[in-house]
């Protein structure tokens, strides 16, 4: 039976790669690759019908991929004009096997031609890649700002933010709106600077050894935040060694007294120095945390200093951002900022896009945004205030993508968190990870009930009549098409 399974779905994908939409399907694969190559062949090799391959994205036509789009249907037309051209001009058997062949493998040499355009691309754009990373650092040593960068398997976005509402209260902040975390996004965030700023912000983002080295090089920070580390990315980097060095090679570039790093992070606090500054839920060594409470209007608790204390409430959802928090409250403490400012600063800030963000639906029901969040802390903590909520809760997610070889134990624990919290509705999408979460659930004696969905869409549509006025629904991150 799976001998013929097997069959079956090889010719599916063999048809589906001679169906017309092909090329469109190759130029979005390369796209939601960010054309890295070695990632797209993995992808490529497990599709299994190349005509729905658009799935919870769709192809974003940009100048590049007009030009992939266009020269991947000239290589095949071409291709398949030389196969007609062969087989009624050359009356020769080698000359029918040929076009034959031709005919057979087009799509094949118009993925490699396209593959080729994209290795041509990237070393012309290396030169001018490198143009931009020396004209930013010109720029960036002229700057007069302090420069912070954040650097992490998980929680950059939301340390900027937190980071940003505080310290702008006293001084004039400058950080990209979106994840510019990239040599070239970088280098259009500092190309838009006025040049009056007093602080600046970067994301370092990381996918490789070396990654944030490069980018520390480029800003030339003067402190650091190091925000953990963790399985994300794991798929890239083989081992959470390779991890941590790469996130710490932040530290080449700060000195030891202005890095922050997350004390609840294990990996992280391991590799920390003397000299630098851990921050977790209880605050810092300077500034204490007391009396916290979450709740979908946000958190409130006590800062603690020297005796004094301040009250202050922020509109971010879950215990876990106390630590974030009480990182920024201390770089604004030493950067001058009065106690008043640090107190307003934390009441302006608000939920973060997709992550944690509450809403509410017409009909009573409570709909939380997680779906950023896609890393085993940013589950432990979305699970953590899910369980804390009042009301019947839905925990909704198709898993966690790149955690590597530790993909099986990252998901059994998170079933076992669940189960440890008291959700009464798991509602898995069925992705390779679904049963790894079930047997975590089932080893932790899970005593609510288990709904399974083919994908999201369907399981919200059902949850929209499932739900009652009270219930809560979390969504926890987003499956990318690529790992289907």
């Amino acid at each position: 039976m799976n001998n013929k399974r097997q069959t079956v779905n090889g010719a599916k994908r063999w048809l589906s790669r001679r169906h017309w939409n092909y090329i469109r399907s190759l130029v979005y694969m390369l796209q939601a690759s960010e054309y890295i190559i070695v990632d797209f062949l993995k992808w490529h090799e497990r599709v299994k019908d190349f005509r729905f391959v658009e799935k919870r994205k769709h192809l974003t036509f940009t100048p590049k991929t007009v030009i992939l789009f266009t020269l991947g249907w000239i290589v095949l037309l071409a291709t398949l004009s030389g196969a007609v051209f062969v087989f009624y001009t050359i009356a020769s058997p080698w000359n029918y096997l040929l076009a034959a062949l031709l005919v057979f493998e087009a799509p094949l040499i118009a993925m490699v031609s396209l593959l080729f355009f994209v290795i041509c691309m990237r070393f012309a754009q290396y030169p001018v890649e490198q143009f931009f990373i020396a004209r930013t650092k010109k720029h960036l040593i002229a700057h007069r700002g302090i420069k912070i960068a954040i650097a992490g398997s998980f929680g950059k976005t939301s340390m900027r933010e937190v980071l940003k509402a505080v310290l702008s209260e006293g001084r004039k902040v400058a950080a990209p709106g979106e994840s510019y975390n990239t040599p070239l996004s970088i280098a259009r965030f500092v190309k838009e600077l006025k040049g009056d700023e007093d602080v600046l912000i970067f994301e370092l983002g990381e996918y490789y050894p070396g990654d944030v080295r490069k980018l520390a090089q480029m800003v030339r920070p003067e402190w650091g935040i190091i925000t953990g580390v963790n399985e994300a990315h794991l798929e890239k980097f083989g081992v959470l060694k390779n991890t941590t060095d790469t996130v710490f090679e932040l530290a080449e570039s700060v000195d030891a007294s202005r890095l922050y790093v997350n004390g609840e992070s294990e990996l992280a606090r391991a590799r920390s120095k003397g000299g630098n500054i851990l921050y977790t839920r209880s605050g810092t060594e300077e500034w204490q945390v007391k009396n916290p409470n979450t709740d979908l209007s946000g958190i409130t608790f006590t800062l603690l200093k020297n005796g004094v204390s301040i009250n202050v409430h922020s509109s971010v959802c879950g215990l876990h951002v106390l630590g974030p928090l009480s990182a920024a409250v201390h770089i604004a403490s030493r950067l001058g900022l009065a106690s008043h400012e640090i107190s307003d600063g934390i009441a302006k800030t608000k939920p973060f896009a997709h992550r944690l963000e509450p809403k509410q639906w017409p009909d009573g029901v409570t709909f939380i945004d997680d779906s950023y969040n896609g890393n085993p802390d940013g589950a432990r903590a979305a699970i953590e205030f899910l369980a804390s909520l009042q009301g019947r809760r839905f925990y909704v997610t198709p898993g966690l993508v790149e955690a590597g070889l530790r993909i099986k134990e990252v998901h059994e624990e998170i079933g076992k968190q669940l189960a440890k919290a008291g959700i009464e509705k798991v509602v898995l999408i069925r992705t390779s990870v679904a049963s790894y979460m079930e047997s975590g659930l089932q080893a932790g004696d899970f005593k609510g009930e288990i709904l399974r969905y083919d994908d999201m869409p369907s399981a919200l549509a059902a949850l929209r009549a499932l739900a009652l006025p009270g219930d809560v629904i979390l969504i926890q991150n987003d499956w990318p098409d690529q790992y289907a």
